[in-house]
């Protein structure tokens, strides 16, 4: 698996909260759910996207906005309008003066807002609940905030989407987690390969002759007893060199890479309650189930079973420290 495989892989929704909203100006929403992912985008209308410390940036139909959290954030018509219910983390929904409106604006399946649904505004929404159903590597490299406009989407997803968000068939519930984890793949595959978003070092350095053979050899073998010795004379230069190279490209050195690539693949492996712990460790490349979970505590926070039971860790929740804004095709 390639290093681009490897982080697209990553995005599994299990039972993200999908909702499409209906207002008419003025209207804001404050989103303090402290999800670790959100997509936002607009089927009608358009809205802006208020973060403490950054400028308001405007969405339009069939734009989509890739919201990193836990920080809240704001919805509004206008950058002026002054939001008028808050969201909690519980996905209540709650007026300025704490009267709850969950239930009171309820207009149907997965959708919600003003009564009759006449509202000129239409927002779909998508919220990964969980950090490892998006992935520490992919939370941690991304901006804070990343808009993908409609002109550079060309994808049928959102519609998609749309139709299927209504409907109560069989499997419904998996039917939509797939199609949110597509169009979040859709956005980030755009900002992985447009010059100048800011993408990853280790994406970058795929590119380079030594260090993309290297990171192709982790990414292929993580269960290798890898050293930096035996990896340097696989892609033919030495010790010194690749370890100088690698680290100046990917911003970490090789083997620092790969306790993170291989605690990355272990996250994604504890997903399934048939494996132990310990078939989850060979496959990884750790001697046993207590050096996987010596170093899945020391990187996470938590242990394997902490994290398969859905228990958070700070410092997953707030994995990356980047706050920018990228807007695709600009």
């Amino acid at each position: 698996m390639d290093t681009l495989s490897g982080l697209l892989e990553s995005p599994k929704a299990r039972g993200a909260f999908l909702l499409k909203s209906v207002f008419s100006p003025p209207w804001g929403l404050r989103i303090e759910d402290r999800a670790p992912l959100s997509l936002v985008t607009m089927l009608h209308g358009s809205a802006w996207v208020l973060r403490e410390g950054a400028d308001p940036v405007r969405i339009a139909a069939g734009d989509v906005a890739v919201v990193r959290g836990p920080e809240p954030y704001t919805l509004v018509d206008d950058p002026s309008t002054p939001p008028g219910i808050t969201v909690d983390p519980e996905q209540r929904c709650n007026t300025i003066d704490g009267e709850d409106v969950t239930e009171a604006m309820f207009l149907g399946v997965r959708t919600w807002g003003e009564p009759h649904r006449t509202g000129s505004t239409v927002l779909l929404s998508g919220t990964y609940q969980a950090p490892n159903e998006v992935g520490r590597r992919l939370l941690a490299g991304l901006p804070a905030l990343l808009v993908q406009p409609a002109a550079a989407a060309r994808t049928p997803l959102i519609g998609m989407l749309a139709a299927e968000v209504d409907k109560e068939d069989i499997g419904q519930e998996v039917v939509l987690d797939r199609l949110l984890d597509l169009l979040l793949i859709n956005v980030l595959r755009s900002w992985l390969m447009e010059p100048g978003t800011g993408a990853p070092l280790w994406f970058r350095a795929q590119s380079d002759p030594v260090v993309g053979r290297a990171l192709r050899l982790l990414h292929e073998r993580p269960s290798q007893s890898w050293t930096v010795a035996s990896l340097a004379a696989s892609v033919g230069v030495s010790r010194a060199v690749l370890a100088r190279r690698f680290t100046k490209l990917v911003g970490e050195p090789p083997m620092s890479y790969l306790t993170g690539w291989r605690l990355t693949l272990a996250s994604e492996l504890l997903r399934d309650q048939d494996l132990s712990v310990a078939s989850i460790a060979q496959r990884v490349g750790y001697s046993g189930p207590f050096a996987l979970s010596a170093a899945f505590k020391r990187e996470r926070g938590v242990s394997p079973r902490e994290f398969r039971r859905g228990k958070r860790s700070e410092e997953i929740l707030t994995a990356g420290s980047d706050r920018r804004t990228v807007v695709l095709g600009t």
